[in-house]
């Protein structure tokens, strides 16, 4: 089975893109100064057919993203940093699209 994986190439950088559905929010009483302001979602990845591809993750969102909508995550490092705006974040996982159905 093929993973819903996205592969992008910018001046030489490879980055990875994963299609997934929000199943879920998750929060947290306490929480690293980075995570202020921002949603964390919980995702299901996605195979290309649809069916699942692993085990849940949490993401953090800023794009409004909802419970049954379809997102495009990535763990690239750096794109989450520059996104959040701080070199010290715990985030892996973080919602950078929307795709049109």
């Amino acid at each position: 089975m093929n993973s819903g994986l996205f592969e992008f190439e910018i001046s030489n950088l490879k980055s990875q893109m994963n299609r997934a559905k929000v199943i879920g929010t998750t929060t947290a009483t306490i929480k690293h100064d980075a995570l202020n302001g921002w949603t964390m979602l919980v995702v299901q990845p996605l195979l290309v057919d649809g069916g699942d591809d692993g085990t849940p993750l949490v993401a953090i969102d800023n794009l409004g993203s909802g419970i049954g909508d379809e997102v495009i995550i990535t763990s690239d490092g750096k794109s989450v940093r520059e996104s959040m705006g701080t070199n010290n974040t715990p985030v892996r996982w973080m919602v950078i699209a929307q795709p049109d159905n």
